[in-house]
């Protein structure tokens, strides 16, 4: 096997090996804590945030003045942005957090044998967690909050673009966890370049675990380049379909907020997908409540069609646009024949990420959520409330789109693993 570690600066090596050694003595103190240890701890770091609000929104606008001045999209902008009731809103992630319940000790099973031998698997951390992810400096604190709830240490490489805000809050961080007399190195930022990330991507035995956060360029770079395991957070090109027996009303209601509640996040839909049998009663109304909203719509010829009906500007639907997280104010969308076209339309350009069916047939109902290969399936409801917050766990580090340890949002228990636990009373083997 090639070694992956080939071209990469001693320095940026050093600095993991560094950053990874530090963390993983601190993951060691962690894991000895108590849930009542950990939860204050989680609360005097929202304080701590609250009291720094000036000075991280004070980083953050120089953040955003590079952006704007390097032509960053206003969508990356939103995303990047943090003002005061946004620091405040991260704050009361860590105490929406510290109210959850520690997975950490949790029995996932467990019986006695024949033997008298008492086996039980019990979840514990990871230990050192790495995370990779671009302009979301929110992402800073919910890694470093589900870290400690969960006993991890964490690694954290945000983009440059938040290079200013990531230092800021990492830095009030670790100060308040030294102020509370806990080991600073919990949280750690990797500085530097791609050869830093490449660095980090390769300390297998070091890091136990990446997760990346991002577009599909950082997320499959990631996932091919790295020899650390990752867990892979994918893209939303997710999709709304109105099916024939669909409460009209219901699914224009849910298009509308699917598309624009949030542009930006990996949530919200991409695509529009409509039954012919109600393509005339609703696209009019739907495409012009979009185009009211600034969308920009790309059509099929059908879709076209009751676009014009509408009097909205379009224009034609490639395989390009169907195969587009957008990250903003534009959406495809076509005019399928049935149930059956729907899903091969998913099926060929959906990310795995969410999918909703607006629909009062129970049966297509039923057909959808089992034919549908995705982390979240909606029914009736929009494709923003894959979140974990909305799901009720808490923050979420991520929403994993791959089938192996954890898919959908990942909350605390997804960043733990298991052991194994047996107690006898001298019991040997036959």
């Amino acid at each position: 096997m090639a070694d992956r570690t080939s071209g990469i600066d001693p320095a940026d090596i050093e600095q993991v090996r560094v950053l990874a050694q530090a963390a993983r003595t601190a993951s060691r103190r962690l894991a000895l804590l108590s849930r009542a240890d950990k939860d204050a701890a989680l609360r005097t770091l929202a304080d701590a945030l609250d009291t720094a609000t000036d000075e991280i929104v004070a980083a953050n606008e120089l953040d955003l003045a590079r952006g704007r001045e390097n032509g960053m999209p206003q969508s990356l902008q939103d995303r990047l942005r943090l003002d005061p009731p946004r620091v405040a809103a991260v704050a009361q992630a860590l105490r929406d957090i510290a109210a959850l319940p520690d997975p950490v000790g949790e029995v996932v099973r467990g019986s006695t044998l024949a033997n008298g031998l008492q086996i039980r698997q019990i979840r514990v951390p990871m230990g050192v967690i790495g995370m990779i992810y671009e302009a979301r400096p929110n992402v800073t604190v919910d890694a470093a909050g589900l870290g400690l709830k969960s006993g991890n240490a964490v690694i954290l490489r945000g983009g440059s673009a938040a290079a200013e805000t990531n230092r800021a809050t990492v830095a009030v961080l670790r100060a308040s966890l030294t102020a509370q007399g806990l080991p600073a190195d919990a949280v750690g930022l990797l500085e530097g370049g791609h050869g830093a990330v490449r660095a980090l991507m390769t300390a297998r035995g070091q890091v136990d675990l990446l997760i990346p956060r991002g577009g599909a360029g950082l997320i499959q770079s990631v996932v091919t380049e790295s020899t650390v395991p990752v867990i892979e957070t994918g893209i939303g090109n997710c999709h709304v379909y109105v099916d024939a027996r669909a409460d009209l009303d219901k699914a224009l209601a849910i298009t509308v907020n699917s598309k624009t509640h949030r542009p930006s996040v990996c949530n919200a839909a991409e695509s529009l997908l409509v039954h012919r049998d109600v393509a005339a009663e609703f696209l009019p109304k739907a495409l012009a409540a979009l185009a009211g909203e600034g969308v920009v719509l790309h059509t099929d010829a059908d879709a076209g069609a009751q676009a014009d009906v509408a009097g909205v500007a379009h224009d034609v639907a490639t395989d390009e646009h169907f195969a587009t997280e957008f990250h903003g104010l534009e959406m495809s969308v076509r005019v399928v024949g049935d149930l059956d076209q729907a899903l091969e339309h998913i099926s060929t350009y959906g990310s795995g990420h969410t999918e909703a069916i607006v629909t009062e047939d129970r049966g297509a109902a039923r057909r959808f959520t089992a034919e549908v290969d995705a982390a979240a399936v909606m029914v009736n409801a929009s494709t923003r409330f894959t979140d974990g917050g909305e799901f009720g766990f808490g923050a979420e580090i991520g929403i994993s789109t791959q089938k192996l340890h954890a898919r959908g949002p990942m909350a605390l228990p997804e960043l733990t693993t298991t052991k194994w636990v047996v107690e006898g009373d001298g019991q040997v083997r036959a």
